[in-house]
């Protein structure tokens, strides 16, 4: 008989600090000019969804920066960032396009945006059954979560790579596989894991 089983890659790129949009002077009240290394035509479409990061050359701790995209499942989003002082401000939603960035306030200095370390892939988006998983590691440890609906959905599998690259582990899933009935994420930062195959049942 033949097997109901497919397999989907996840493999997600470097954190980049200004692909969204390259260090300039931001006026009061407005929009970044979103023309990074990522950017295509005035918007950002990720790799895998991730979070957004704001990197600010002066003291914009007193304002903060509203993100407008689609999340991880595609529903239109928006997020407001804390400003930094001299520093990076991370967001912690999931964007999988941005199409826009305003500040609201008055920049101190130059703004530049970019892409985060925290990813919620989509491994199927619809009834699954998690079948396997083979993970290779990269130096950094971390915990792999597996979640239901979205990337802040409930926890269904938790596991932890270990800190060796390019080593490989393939947890066991029970012998019946693991149900997601509203679809399944995995939520992981990107330093902790250089790839992961899921294998699945939709």
């Amino acid at each position: 008989m033949a097997s109901d089983i497919q397999s989907v890659l996840v493999e997600a790129a470097t954190a980049d600090p200004d692909g969204i949009s390259t260090a300039a002077a931001v006026g009061n009240n407005a929009n970044l000019v979103i023309g990074g290394a990522l950017a295509d035509g005035g918007s950002v479409t990720f790799d895998e969804p991730r979070n957004v990061t704001i990197l600010s050359a002066g003291d914009d701790s007193g304002i903060s920066f509203t993100v407008t995209g689609t999340d991880e499942q595609n529903a239109a989003q928006t997020e407001t960032i804390s400003g930094a002082d001299s520093d990076t401000a991370t967001g912690s939603k999931f964007f999988a396009t941005v199409t826009q960035i305003a500040a609201v306030g008055n920049p101190a200095g130059n703004v530049s945006a970019g892409s985060g370390t925290s990813v919620a892939a989509p491994m199927y988006q619809g009834r699954m059954r998690l079948r396997g998983i083979y993970a290779v590691n990269t130096g950094t440890a971390g915990t792999i979560t597996f979640r239901e609906g979205s990337g802040t959905g409930s926890i269904r599998m938790q596991f932890n790579t270990v800190a060796s690259a390019n080593t490989t582990q393939y947890p066991d899933i029970p012998d019946d596989g693991i149900l997601f009935k509203d679809g399944g994420f995995v939520t992981y930062t990107q330093t902790a894991l250089s790839s992961l195959t899921v294998f699945y049942e939709g």
